[in-house]
């Protein structure tokens, strides 16, 4: 069996007794990258000698009896869009395709405090824009349960890299969905965090208000200890959020007797795919069998989150991204005539389409006399999505629903209509503007693909979010399946 398919107890037991050794388990890794990754394509840059070298040092530490942090010994796959220090950080875009960080991002810095291995950075879409790692710059990344299909994205190279065992968990990022969306397509669990409990300090920015990073592991318990390793204040981040931190892994007590369940009627409605829509009420069958209550709820301002999101990220981003300009750093085009040409030859052979086009209509967003009927209404609409979320929050713990509104789709069936692409995002987007946490896991399977359940919590109840989760993971197989690659 691999040492992959262990529980994270199972492996510091493991490494306690000395049945193995952090090298063995950076090895089985990197073995695994080199049998699979061909395939799937999730990695972008693969960092054996570093990782073999931090192995023997937490082995010396082992062998020592020093301190072991948290995640001790356990290689780990980081999206590109993180700095990590002395390593490139691309974005997945040929502009920034030599950029070398020059330090590490807080959550970086905290999983090394916890004593993680760092195996390499995963594929995604470009500046995080996408729902496929279709828009990668560089290649795609496949689903490891089909490689026709896509992985989801943006974190589509983190989720693809741990549903196929390549690494024992990893880093993603989630603006509008981009870490529970792969986390659904690709059989995993995905855990988007309040916004401000994780810092965004060294997260390459794509829309500032919306972005948080969180882990993407194969089970509840592992996102629960990833979580605890890299929660916490940070004063480089002016969000950051000064607030006590629970032990996150005592919510995973299996019980949900009496809790109070919020369905809404537009997350099950027109547009949900039937075998989705069954599997979700598998699962709430589950969780009544387990003493839990569920009752259909509204939240009527959700066929406006789209659009909503669309203004307001695209908006940020084309603030966001007028930085990279070719001048500072990236790639610089070589027959600039001026100025003003470097610029526009820079950017426009830098950037890929979708970046383009959502430059362009946040930009347009923001201009002269278009401010207040797009963006400003836009905010508007999103503190009316947040309200709805509050009200519901009011009566019920937790509120579930699928997801996304189907399983993966193929390769390149998507890619030419935006507006389509963008709907996949329907179910996830309004978490991210109301800043709520929001965890996906695994609820069933259609035609081989896996579909995801999504457990949305109050703000900071991280804690009711990991237990509902724990408890439908204890009381069903699917967090087992694995791909067979």
């Amino acid at each position: 069996m691999s040492l992959f398919e262990r529980s994270l107890r199972d492996i510091q037991k493991g490494l306690n007794e000395k049945e193995f050794s952090v090298d063995e388990l950076v090895h089985e890794s990197i073995e695994r990258i080199h049998e699979v990754d061909g395939q799937i394509r999730a990695f972008l840059g693969v960092y054996e000698e570093d990782a073999r070298c931090t192995a023997k040092q937490l082995d010396q530490k082992l062998q020592e009896g020093g301190e072991r942090g948290l995640l001790f010994g356990l290689p780990a796959g980081i999206k590109d869009n993180m700095n990590t220090e002395g390593k490139l950080t691309t974005c997945a875009s040929k502009f920034l395709a030599n950029h070398q960080s020059i330090y590490d991002a807080t959550a970086i810095r905290k999983l090394g405090a916890a004593d993680y291995v760092l195996i390499g950075k995963t594929n995604m879409d470009e500046f995080a824009m996408g729902g496929s790692n279709e828009n990668s710059g560089f290649h795609p990344t496949y689903n490891p349960w089909n490689t026709d299909y896509v992985p989801g994205g943006s974190s589509g190279g983190s989720a693809a890299a741990v549903a196929a065992g390549e690494v024992y968990f990893a880093l993603g990022s989630d603006t509008g969905g981009s870490i529970r969306q792969p986390a659904a397509y690709c059989g995993i669990v995905g855990l988007k965090p309040t916004y401000g409990l994780v810092s965004r300090f060294g997260l390459v920015a794509f829309a500032s208000s919306l972005d948080q990073i969180g882990p993407l592991t194969k089970n509840v318990e592992d996102s629960a200890s990833v979580l605890q390793a890299i929660a916490g204040y940070d004063g480089m981040d002016s969000t950051s959020l000064k607030v006590n931190i629970p032990d996150y892994r005592a919510a995973l007590t299996g019980d949900v007797k009496g809790l109070r369940i919020g369905v809404p009627k537009e997350y099950l409605g027109e547009g949900i795919a039937p075998e989705v829509r069954e599997a979700v009420m598998k699962a709430l069958k589950t969780f009544e069998d387990l003493g839990a209550i569920w009752e259909e709820v509204s939240l009527p301002h959700t066929e406006y989150a789209v659009a909503t999101y669309y203004l307001l990220a695209s908006s940020e981003a084309s603030s966001n991204l007028a930085r990279f300009d070719g001048v500072r750093y990236g790639v610089r085009t070589d027959n600039a005539d001026n100025l003003i040409d470097l610029y526009r030859k820079s950017r426009s052979e830098g950037f890929g389409l979708e970046v383009k086009r959502r430059i362009m209509l946040g930009t347009y967003a923001l201009s002269s006399g278009y401010y207040d009927a797009y963006y400003l209404k836009a905010q508007k609409v999103r503190t009316l999505i947040k309200q709805d979320f509050e009200q519901v929050f009011e009566r019920y713990d937790v509120i579930i629903g699928p997801t996304a509104p189907t399983p993966a789709f193929k390769i390149g069936a998507q890619v030419d209509d935006p507006l389509t692409m963008y709907l996949n995002d329907i179910l996830t987007i309004p978490v991210n503007l109301s800043g709520m946490p929001a965890i996906s896991i695994p609820c069933g399977h259609a035609d081989g693909l896996p579909i995801g359940l999504q457990i949305i919590g109050r703000a900071l109840d991280e804690f009711t979010v990991l237990r509902t989760a724990y408890a439908f993971e204890q009381s069903t197989d699917y967090h087992k399946a694995r791909p067979k690659l």
